[in-house]
């Protein structure tokens, strides 16, 4: 019968005991345990779980926050319309291509070239993932640089056209404005708006 001695290991169980040799304690607890190399490749693993989470969430923001830049511009546009449909005052929306900003201001001077402090409603800027590329004016003209205007009055846009703008992967969208129903739309892709017709070709 196994006697228990100073150098072996006895776990109590109750009233009852077991001895256990040095070499069976050992093998016993190899068993319950991780090895260092398991544990890396579990670091490891949950580590690069992380990254791809960060990864696809940081694109997802990026997206949003485009599309919550020219979703704001689309908005500020159909103020614009809005307000001068409600009442007998013109307002202008100027989009800088050269530092990449609009404005809204209501114009209360005959000089359309001065824009006053207190005229200015919205001032916004675009951020580095959010590019206006150039606009198209449904009468022909074309800028990608200096400064494009459309003014509202009651009876609707003075011009319509499309303001062409690109994301950080340069896919494009456009915002048309369209004079003859006063609606704004964004649309992907490089869109082609409704020209105007002339008066003969309107039906009564």
């Amino acid at each position: 019968m196994p006697t228990c001695t100073a150098q072996t290991l006895t776990n109590f169980v109750g009233r009852n005991s077991y001895c256990l040799t040095p070499t069976q304690y050992a093998i016993r607890n190899t068993r319950r345990g991780f090895t260092l190399t398991e544990l890396i490749v579990v670091v490891l693993i949950v580590s690069l779980f992380v990254l791809l989470v960060q990864v696809n969430l940081f694109g997802l923001l990026r997206k949003n926050t485009f599309r919550g830049q020219v979703q704001e511009f689309v908005s500020t546009m159909q103020m614009a319309a809005s307000a001068a449909a409600e009442s007998d005052r013109r307002y202008e929306v100027i989009i800088d291509l050269s530092e990449q900003g609009y404005l809204l201001r209501e114009i209360t001077t005959p000089d359309l070239s001065e824009v006053l402090e207190e005229e200015i409603i919205v001032e916004n800027y675009f951020s580095d993932n959010c590019y206006v590329a150039y606009v198209l004016f449904d009468d022909g003209d074309y800028t990608n640089e200096g400064r494009a205007k459309f003014r509202a009055g009651h009876s609707g846009w003075q011009y319509g056209g499309i303001i062409v703008l690109l994301d950080e992967d340069e896919q494009a969208y456009s915002v048309v404005v369209n004079r003859i129903n006063r609606i704004v739309t964004l649309k992907e892709g490089e869109a082609e708006f409704l020209e105007p017709r002339i008066q003969s070709e309107v039906p009564f």
